[in-house]
């Protein structure tokens, strides 16, 4: 099997410099992936290259696939993904996998961005203080999920609880969501991204597919999403995250 003119075409705009040594030692592979992951799920499109490339890196966070990251990153700037919306997806996967999961990840993205002669640190994007964070923070979080939500959540949540219902509302939302560098829309496409990657967290995938609809998204979009990443999340998260849709969606 040859790789098509169409992969070629593709690889190439987002690697011009690269030079695969697994095209020599497992051409057979990269052939059947090149002709898939560039050409056939490329064209179905539903996103422009950098929403492509943004929900890419965020999936690519949550699956902790490193190497993968730094390629794709280097990609993504010269798909037209800017430093700082780059950083703000890095930032908006820490409430959502983890430090833990997120250090790597800054010392590869610093590390990329210096040899792409950026400056750091970035310019801030920070809109909140200490004393606005949880205002803030529970408006956008009404914003995305919606404000009968957000009561239920702390209703509902043992007294024992309610200081995790506190800090979704001030650390995940007001300290994360209100920043700027991306629309909060993209941002909902993001997490939306992170979640179907990470696997196992189906209520929350479905939470945000109501947030994404909240913001302005689609069904479309989320689909798009979804059909972007299957060649680096597999079959299994994938069909897992449609069904989820579906049953969100269509009742």
């Amino acid at each position: 099997m040859a790789i098509s003119d169409a992969a070629r075409r593709n690889h190439r705009e987002l690697f011009p410099d690269d030079v695969s040594t697994l095209a020599r030692t497992d051409p057979e592979l990269i052939e059947v992936f090149d002709n898939f992951a560039f050409d056939q799920v490329m064209a179905e499109g539903g996103l422009d290259a950098p929403e492509r490339l943004m929900v890419q890196l965020a999936s690519l966070i949550a699956c902790q696939a490193l190497s993968e990251y730094r390629v794709m990153l280097g990609a993504a700037l010269t798909a037209g993904v800017t430093p700082v919306q780059a950083k703000e997806v890095l930032y908006q996967a820490v409430p959502y996998v983890g430090m833990a999961k997120v250090f790597d990840f800054l010392h590869a993205t610093n590390d990329v961005l210096t040899e792409h002669g950026v400056e750091l640190p970035l310019p801030g994007q920070s809109t909140t203080t200490p004393q606005t964070r949880a205002e803030r923070g529970r408006a956008v979080q009404e914003q995305i999920v919606g404000a009968d939500t957000v009561k239920a959540l702390y209703a509902n949540a043992p007294d024992d609880q309610q200081h995790i219902q506190r800090f979704l509302t001030e650390n995940c939302f007001g300290d994360h969501l209100t920043r700027d560098g991306l629309e909060l829309a993209t941002r909902e496409l993001v997490t939306f991204a992170m979640l179907i990657s990470l696997g196992g967290c189906e209520p929350q995938v479905k939470g945000h597919i109501a947030g994404n609809l909240n913001v302005g998204n689609t069904r479309a979009d989320l689909i798009a999403v979804a059909t972007q990443l299957l060649p680096f999340i597999g079959y299994p998260r994938t069909l897992n995250a449609l069904r989820v849709l579906d049953e969100a969606t269509l009742g």
